[in-house]
């Protein structure tokens, strides 16, 4: 079975609709700065909780989960697992700290413990990991959908992002948010509508499918053993943990929502809700990819010889799925894309305006000079976002590194946060001698896979599987930090004592 017509209009009306409907906010976020960044905090709960869901999705988690769990088992289910325990930390401690402060920047809190270094450097961070980030959704999104239809990437690149932009630039975080509910939802019903033609496509019934998926160990979470080598459960469930932690507590995407509602209690309930729902979600994609592996092990005839694992899934999209379904998971996949690029664009002209140009300028900002900034500075992000998915195609050597260098020094961040919220007389030495050394631990194990099984260095190749850099690099920063406080408080009590 082909794409058809309609499945063309499914599609189209899906995300011109979107489009259509996130510019309709621009007369309310032109009110003000506040109104652009944070809705003016009168957003409704399970609208921002499905936001928060479809910011967690991306297209990656779309198309990556089955394709690791077709090839694997449901190892990367148990990332989801470490879900409530971040959820419950930004309900306890991160929510109340953030709503306290009333700041829309996630990093102001930084400044008052460390002063304007830390809130810079880590700010900094945030827009270059955004920037390669949005570049990166742009270009993976680009390669399925032009797999399916046919289209041209860089076409696909372009007007993505261009549409994205559009109605972000328009309607500001209003637009973002309720655009992601409906996005969220569609891509909810796009899953389970695969998973459910999954499981009754079967030539002996649902039955077959399980039978297939056991006897292979489909299901399985992965080794329960100790080794920190390998992609263990307990070192999924570790990398998870830190990982949720930071979305949760740190990463400006999350923590911008958080202000959108009309109370610190409204603001709990929508992290709560859109938190735990990615955990069924993400058991129905790896559902998919293993009910895909029985699919299509019934059914061999279906498949193309050597299709790669992460092909199988947009393969069946376009050939397995019946007519109007394939728009409408074509759109879900679409949904995921456009929701986590929103989410990028607004998010860091918001941290352009709060954490330089607001912080830095000697006089106070006018709302219409606020406006102004948040324009540009979403136009610049979106149009850099694009160029830079474009060059991914051709120099992607060199912007792989790139996303690497911005992994390597956001990887401090959360280790930076956890210190200031610990330890309350830590001096400025020792908090950029943890955050130096915290940095060095994670660009050595970041870069120890590429060093070559012939180079004289590679006897000092990191043992630790990569899952555990995030780990390692937010504890060095944190023991380091703490240690280094207690004995310079230790020394002072002593001299005081004397």
């Amino acid at each position: 079975m082909e794409i058809t017509i309609l499945d063309y209009i499914v599609f189209f009306l899906f995300v011109g609709g979107v489009a259509l409907f996130g510019c309709s906010f621009f007369f309310k976020s032109r009110k003000g700065a506040s109104a652009f960044t944070a809705a003016d905090g009168g957003l409704p709960a399970w609208v921002v909780g499905m936001s928060i869901f479809a910011t967690f999705v991306s297209s990656i988690s779309f198309l990556g989960l089955p394709g690791d769990a077709y090839k694997g088992n449901w190892n990367p289910f148990v990332f989801s697992l470490s879900i409530p325990i971040a959820t419950w930390l930004a309900a306890k401690v991160f929510i109340p700290l953030y709503r306290g402060m009333n700041s829309v920047s996630a990093y102001h809190y930084l400044e008052m413990r460390f002063g304007y270094w830390a809130r810079c450097y880590v700010a900094i961070c945030y827009l270059l990991t955004q920037l390669a980030r949005v570049g990166s959704i742009l270009l993976l999104l680009a390669l399925p959908i032009s797999t399916m239809f046919g289209w041209d990437i860089q076409t696909i690149i372009i007007w993505t992002g261009v549409a994205t932009l559009l109605y972000t630039l328009l309607g500001g975080i209003a637009a973002v948010v309720w655009t992601d509910a409906i996005q969220g939802i569609i891509l909810i019903l796009g899953a389970v509508a695969c998973a459910l033609i999954l499981t009754f496509s079967m030539p002996e019934g649902p039955s077959q499918l399980f039978e297939i998926a056991s006897a292979n160990g489909k299901f399985s979470l992965g080794s329960f053993g100790a080794s920190l080598t390998e992609p263990t459960f307990w070192v999924v469930l570790i990398y998870g943990l830190f990982v949720n932690m930071q979305n949760y507590g740190i990463d400006q995407n999350y923590v911008q929502r958080y202000m959108t509602t009309k109370s610190t209690a409204e603001a709990v309930k929508s992290t709560l809700f859109g938190g735990l729902l990615y955990i069924p979600v993400s058991l129905v994609f790896v559902y998919i990819g293993t009910a895909l592996f029985a699919y299509y092990t019934a059914r061999p005839d279906l498949l193309p010889a050597g299709t790669a694992a992460d092909k199988v899934f947009p393969y069946f999209i376009v050939h397995g799925l019946p007519t109007g379904v394939t728009g409408l998971v074509i759109a879900s996949l679409f949904s995921a894309g456009m929701s986590t690029v929103a989410t990028s664009i607004n998010s860091s002209a918001t941290i352009v305006l709060t954490d330089f140009v607001k912080r830095l300028s000697k006089r106070d900002i006018s709302d219409r000079k606020s406006m102004t900034v948040l324009y540009a500075a979403s136009f610049a992000v979106g149009a850099i976002g694009i160029v830079v998915g474009l060059l991914m195609m051709k120099v992607d050597g060199v912007l792989d590194a790139w996303w690497k260098l911005a992994s390597i020094f956001s990887g401090g961040m959360l280790g930076l946060f956890l210190l200031g919220l610990v330890c309350r007389n830590v001096k400025r030495a020792h908090a950029v001698t943890a955050v130096v050394l915290g940095l060095l631990s994670i660009a050595y194990m970041s870069l120890s896979p590429l060093v070559n099984e012939g180079s004289p260095f590679y006897e000092f190749r990191c043992p630790l599987h990569t899952y555990l850099t995030i780990v390692v690099g937010t504890t060095v920063i944190f023991l380091v930090g703490f240690l280094l406080t207690a004995l310079f408080n230790k020394d002072k009590n002593k001299v005081q004592n004397v």
